[in-house]
């Protein structure tokens, strides 16, 4: 079975994302390897960003053996974040 991996769709224009790109650092330094954090810079991996339909910054997907599991726009907590990844781990 694969670990988690956490996508954090940003833009470096974006205020939210600013709230945001913290908040993924600090969790993935907590989880280490027990968790695949990529962070998308939508305006630099368009096709990325069209293949999980991004029309929002920040946008962050939690996906298990190549299924989605969880899908948030907006600013999401640290805590809520792990809550959701710790039974996928």
């Amino acid at each position: 079975m694969s670990k988690p991996v956490l996508y954090d769709f940003f833009a470096t224009w974006c205020g939210p994302c600013r709230i945001q790109s913290p908040i993924i650092h600090k969790l993935a330094e907590k989880l280490g390897d027990s968790v695949d954090v990529r962070m998308i810079d939508v305006d630099n991996e368009p096709e990325l960003s069209n293949k999980y339909s991004i029309a929002v910054v920040p946008t962050i997907i939690i996906e298990k053996d190549g299924r989605i599991i969880e899908r948030h726009e907006g600013v999401v907590e640290g805590d809520r974040l792990e809550a959701l990844l710790k039974p996928l781990m």
